[in-house]
C-alpha cells in the first residue's frame, strides 16, 4: 500500500483539524467540493482524481451550530460512497470523535445499538477502515464493525502534559466503575514515565432515566494530586461529582482529563468551578460553546491532529500502530 499515492480530503466541518493532521503529515489537503441545495440535501465530490489512491477522509461526528451529528454522518457516507465510485483503492474514515458510541449497548428494552447501527452505515457505503481515538467502550467499538479498525489513546498526551508539572503523591480516580480500565492504563503509563507509585481510585455511579446517583468513593487520594480521567465531558456533571468527592476525601488538588470536550448544557460552570485546578482536554471536539475567556483561562488544549497524522502515515506505509499506544507490547 506504500506505493500508491495517498490523497487526504476533510470535509468541511472538521477542515481546521484536518488542516492540522495535513501539516503534521506534510502533504496538502486533496481538493473536493460540497455543495448544498435550497431544500435541505448536499452533495460533496472529489474534485481531483483518486483512482487507484489510497484515499483518507477526516470528519469528527459532533453536533455544532451548523451541522448535526446527522449530517456529518450523512455527509461522511456519501463522500465515502463517491470515494468508492470513483476507485479509489481503498477508503479509511479518520473520526476524531464517533458520533453515537455512547450508546453501544441495550439498557432498557428494545432500545438501539447505535455504535453497531453507525458501523453498519460506514460499510455499506464501502468505507475500508476506520480510525478513531478513545471510544466510550473500546470493546463495543471493535466487535461493531466487521472491516478493521484501529484505536488511539491520548493517554500519552496527557502524560506527556503532566509529567513535567506534578509534584508529590498522585492518584489518577475513575469518575465511574465503568472507566477503571481506561484510568488504570493511564495510571500505568504515567508511572512508568514519572517513575512514581500513582495511586488508583473510583467512585460510584449509576444512571437510569437520566437520572444519576451513587456517592461511594473508592480510594486513597488524601494528601494527593487527584487527576480524575474520562473519555469525554458533556455537561460535567460526572467529573465535578468526582472532583468534589476527591476534595472531600482530602485531595490537595484535582485536574480533570479527557479526550473530548462536547461540554453541552451548562458545562462552563463545571469549568470555572474552583473544585478544578485545571481542565485538560483534545483537539477532537473545539470548545466552541464555552465562552473564549473561560476556554483561555481555564482550559488547556492537547493537539491530537498529530497523532491521527503519524497513524496516517503508518498506514499508508503498511507499518505498525502499536508504537503510538505509548508501549511495545505486541
Amino acid at each position: 500500500m506504500g506505493g500508491q499515492d495517498l490523497a487526504l480530503f476533510a470535509l468541511h466541518a472538521t477542515r481546521p483539524f484536518g488542516e492540522r493532521v495535513a501539516g503534521a503529515l506534510g502533504v496538502a489537503l486533496a481538493a473536493h467540493e460540497e455543495r448544498e441545495f435550497e431544500d435541505g440535501e448536499h452533495k460533496a465530490r472529489p474534485r481531483e482524481s483518486v483512482r487507484g489512491r489510497d484515499a483518507f477522509v477526516v470528519q469528527s461526528l459532533h453536533g455544532d451550530a451548523e451541522q448535526s451529528v446527522n449530517d456529518k454522518l450523512v455527509r461522511l457516507l456519501l463522500f465515502i460512497g463517491a470515494l468508492k465510485d470513483a476507485s479509489a483503492d481503498r477508503v479509511t474514515a479518520i473520526v476524531p470523535y464517533l458520533g453515537y458510541a455512547r450508546k453501544d449497548r441495550k439498557t432498557k428494552t428494545r432500545d438501539p445499538v447505535a455504535t453497531r447501527y453507525v458501523a453498519q452505515l460506514l460499510e455499506a457505503v464501502g468505507v475500508d477502515r476506520v480510525v478513531t481515538i478513545d471510544v466510550h467502550n473500546l470493546a463495543a467499538f471493535q466487535n461493531s464493525f466487521r472491516c478493521p479498525t484501529d484505536h488511539l489513546e491520548a493517554a500519552g498526551l496527557f502524560v506527556d502534559h503532566f509529567r513535567p508539572i506534578l509534584d508529590g503523591e498522585i492518584a489518577v480516580v475513575s469518575p465511574d466503575a465503568g472507566g477503571v480500565k481506561r484510568a488504570d492504563r493511564f495510571r500505568t503509563l504515567l508511572a512508568r514515565a514519572t517513575g512514581k507509585e500513582i495511586g488508583g481510585a473510583f467512585m460510584e455511579k449509576y444512571r437510569s432515566r437520566g437520572i444519576v446517583s451513587g456517592a461511594a468513593f473508592v480510594g486513597d487520594v488524601a494528601g494527593r494530586t487527584a487527576i480524575v480521567i474520562d473519555d469525554l465531558i458533556s455537561t460535567g456533571g460526572t467529573m465535578t461529582r468526582a472532583a468534589r468527592a476527591c476534595r472531600e476525601n482530602g485531595a490537595t488538588a484535582v485536574h480533570a482529563v479527557a479526550t473530548h470536550g462536547l461540554f453541552t448544557g451548562d458545562a462552563a460552570a463545571m469549568v470555572a468551578d474552583p473544585a478544578f485546578d485545571g481542565i485538560v482536554v483534545t483537539d477532537t471536539v473545539p470548545p466552541f460553546r464555552l465562552p473564549a475567556e473561560l476556554v483561555e483561562r481555564r482550559l488547556v488544549v492537547l493537539d491530537a491532529a498529530t497523532l491521527f497524522a503519524e497513524a496516517i502515515g503508518r498506514i499508508h506505509a503498511g507499518g505498525s500502530l502499536v508504537a503510538l499506544m505509548g508501549d511495545a507490547d505486541d
